[in-house]
C-alpha cells in the first residue's frame, strides 16, 4: 500500500516505524524538519517537508494516488488534521483517517457529517485510552482486557502470582481442567513472547494471555492467584483529558473519586466540570500528600499525567501503601517492561492503542478489530469469515496456519466456543486470532 502520514509527532513516528516493517510505501509529511530527520534515521520512509494543508505539498507526497492518508499532527492541531485529510481525499487518496481531540466530533450524528464530507475514520487517542482504563477498572484484576460480541468471548491477561494453581501445569492440563471454557494463546516471560504448545508449562510471574468464554473469566481469575477487587474508592493522578474522562465516568459508579493535579488553574477548571469528584491541587509523587488524601482507602489508583516517570513512580508508591490495583499511562516504550517489573498492574500506551486502530486499514476488510498489546510482542485480531476464505478449507491442524499465530475462539451466531486443532471454521464466523507482528499479513490472507 502507498500510505501518507501527515504529522511527525510521537504517534506519527510510531506508525511510520510499524508500517514500514510491513513493506508498505510510506511517506511522512511535516513542517518540522528536525522531526522528519529523526523519522528518516529510524525507518525506511520518504519524508516531505511542508505544511500538510498545502495542496502543493500533498501532491509532492503523492496524495493523488495514496491508498491511505493518516492525519496525526499533535492534538492541538486538530483543524490541520481535518483540513489536510479533506484535501487529500479530494485530490485522490482512497481512504483518510484523522486524529481529533474533541468528544463532540465522535457523537453519532456528527460522525455521519464527517463521513459525508469524505473522512473514513476519526480517532481520539485520549478517549480510546480512557475507555481502556475504564474497562480495566471494571475487570479489576486483568492486566489487559478486550470484549468480543458483547462478551461472548473475552481476552484477559493475568500475571501469575504466588499460589496460582496454574504454576507448573501445562497448557493442555489447563484446557482439560476448565472444561474447554478458556485457552492460553500466549505467554510473556522475561520479555519474550511464547506461543504455547500443549506441553508448555506456566511459571511464576508469567504474563498469560487467555481467550475465554464469558463463563470462564471467573475461573481464569481464580487460576491466576489473584483476588477480585471491587472499585468503590478511586484516586486519579493527572487532570488532563484522560483523567477528566475517567473521573467523569467513574462518578456514576464509584462511591468516591479523587483527582490530583499539579496545576492550580486546571484544578479550578476541573472543579467546575466534574460533579462528584474531589479535585486536589498537589504533587502525586509525594507519599505524605497521598496518605493525607486517603490513599490507603483507595481500591484503585490511576496515574495519567503527561510524564511516564511520574506515573510509574506514583503507582509504585500507591502499591506500597496498599492499593490493590494500580494503572499507569506509560508513553516511553522502554519503560513499559520496567513498570511491569516494578509492580504496576496495567500499563496504557496511547501510541499502541492508536496504532491498532489505524493498522486495521492496511489489512483486508474482513478485519473487524485489532489490538496491539503492551505486555507482549503480539497482536490480537478479530476476523469475519468470507464464504470462500481459505480458513474454511479444512480443520485448523491441516491448514498450514502460521506457527506464531493461534486461533483462540470462534463466535458463531449466538454461540461461542474455544478453538482447538480439530475446529473447522465456517463462513460468517467471528474468529479471534493471536499473532506475532510478523505473522499478521500471513494470517490476513487466510480470511480474504
Amino acid at each position: 500500500m502507498k500510505i501518507i502520514i501527515a504529522g511527525a509527532g510521537e504517534i506519527g513516528c510510531h506508525l511510520a516505524k510499524m508500517l514500514s516493517t510491513e513493506l508498505h510505501d510510506i511517506t511522512v509529511v511535516s513542517a518540522d524538519e528536525d522531526r522528519l530527520e529523526q523519522v528518516a534515521s529510524e525507518c525506511d520512509v520518504i519524508t516531505i517537508a511542508g505544511k500538510p494543508t498545502s495542496i502543493e505539498t500533498l501532491m509532492r507526497a503523492g496524495a493523488n494516488e495514496a491508498d491511505l492518508f493518516i492525519a496525526v499532527n499533535p492534538d492541538q492541531e486538530q483543524d490541520i488534521n481535518i483540513v489536510s485529510a479533506l484535501l487529500a481525499k479530494k485530490i485522490g487518496s482512497k481512504k483518510v483517517t484523522v486524529r481529533i481531540n474533541s468528544e463532540e466530533y465522535q457523537k453519532a450524528e456528527n460522525k455521519i457529517m464527517f463521513t459525508e464530507l469524505g473522512i473514513d475514520s476519526l480517532f481520539y487517542p485520549e478517549k480510546i485510552a480512557a475507555t481502556e482504563i475504564l474497562n480495566l477498572i471494571k475487570q479489576n484484576t486483568a492486566s489487559e482486557f478486550m470484549n468480543y460480541s458483547h462478551g461472548k468471548l473475552q481476552l484477559v491477561v493475568y500475571k501469575l502470582e504466588d499460589g496460582s494453581p496454574m504454576i507448573d501445569r501445562t497448557v493442555e492440563e489447563l484446557r482439560k481442567s476448565t472444561d474447554n471454557l478458556l485457552r492460553s494463546v500466549a505467554v510473556s516471560r522475561h520479555g519474550e513472547t511464547i506461543f504455547p504448545k500443549k506441553d508448555t508449562k506456566f511459571r511464576l510471574h508469567d504474563l498469560v494471555y487467555i481467550i475465554s468464554k464469558k463463563e470462564g473469566v471467573e475461573k481464569a481469575l481464580k487460576l491466576s492467584g489473584k483476588e477480585k477487587v471491587f472499585v468503590k474508592n478511586l484516586m486519579i493522578l493527572g487532570g488532563g483529558r484522560i483523567g477528566e474522562m475517567v473521573a467523569r465516568n467513574m462518578e456514576k459508579q464509584a462511591e468516591s473519586v479523587k483527582l490530583i493535579d499539579l496545576k492550580p488553574e486546571r484544578c479550578e477548571e476541573l472543579s467546575e466540570i466534574l460533579n462528584k469528584t474531589l479535585v486536589i491541587n498537589g504533587d502525586g509523587r509525594n507519599s505524605d500528600l497521598l496518605l493525607d488524601e486517603g490513599i490507603k482507602e483507595a481500591d484503585a489508583f490511576v496515574a495519567v499525567t503527561s510524564n511516564s516517570e511520574t506515573n510509574i513512580l506514583s503507582c509504585v508508591i500507591a502499591k506500597r501503601l496498599g492499593v490493590p490495583r494500580v494503572i499507569a499511562e506509560v508513553e516511553n516504550f522502554e519503560y513499559i517492561k520496567l513498570a511491569e517489573d516494578m509492580g504496576v498492574d496495567s500499563v496504557i500506551n496511547k501510541k499502541l492503542i492508536t496504532a491498532g486502530r489505524i493498522f486495521r486499514f492496511t489489512l483486508s476488510n474482513k478485519v473487524r478489530s485489532i489490538k496491539m498489546l503492551t505486555g507482549a510482542d503480539a497482536e490480537v485480531l478479530e476476523f469475519i469469515v468470507n464464504t470462500d476464505s481459505a480458513i474454511t478449507d479444512a480443520p485448523i491442524k491441516d491448514l498450514n496456519f502460521p506457527q506464531d499465530a493461534i486461533i483462540g475462539g470462534v463466535i458463531r451466531g449466538n454461540e461461542s466456543f474455544i478453538a482447538d486443532e480439530n475446529t473447522i471454521i465456517k463462513p460468517y464466523d467471528q474468529v479471534v486470532v493471536f499473532a506475532s507482528p510478523e505473522a499478521v499479513s500471513k494470517v490476513d490472507k487466510f480470511f480474504l
